[in-house]
């Protein structure tokens, strides 16, 4: 079924709200995947304030092309669809890569990333970027591993004290 053209210029309006509210926009290509399966993606998604839409590639060029964003949609051969958000890319980051090894592990679709933007700092996150800052660490994990770092002295200088303590109290 083909759209109106009032029905274009709404959807373009939209997608140039969301580049506008959000901080920032990831591209992902896909074709496939079940609509269960992309049901449980948007829900965790969610969990991280995030959202996923699918969107028609010419009409999310435009939209790209009104924000002031350069990136190309027609590169991908595949569905194209949007996760925005407002917090930072590394949030949503390691959730779109487990998603997408999900799929690419149980063979049920093709799901990847094309691209990001971050919005607020006008910049393009080409697809090595974008897996690399997935496989980092979690924020959490990286402060308790700089908290571990940071006492590790401290535990060395107890321990050492504690054995001393041992030695004289067997004499």
């Amino acid at each position: 079924m083909s759209l109106t053209k009032k029905q274009k210029i709404s959807l373009i309006d939209a997608g140039e709200k969301i580049l506008k509210e959000n901080t920032i926009a990831v591209f992902v290509g896909f074709n496939g995947v079940s609509v269960e399966d992309l049901k449980s993606f948007r829900i965790e998604l969610k969990k991280d304030e995030a959202d996923f839409k699918v969107v028609k590639k010419r009409l999310l060029n435009i939209s790209l092309k009104k924000s002031g964003i350069e990136f190309d949609t027609m590169v991908a051969k595949l569905q194209v669809g949007i996760i925005y958000t407002t917090k930072d890319l590394a949030s949503i980051a390691s959730i779109v890569n487990n998603f997408s090894k999900k799929i690419k592990k149980t063979k049920t679709g093709e799901f990847g990333v094309i691209g990001a933007c971050d919005i607020k700092e006008n910049r393009l996150v080409d697809v090595e970027e974008f897996n690399i800052i997935a496989t980092l660490p979690s924020r959490e994990v990286l402060l308790s591993q700089i908290a571990t770092m940071l006492t590790m002295p401290i535990k060395k200088i107890m321990f050492g004290l504690n054995e001393k303590a041992k030695k004289i109290s067997t004499l």
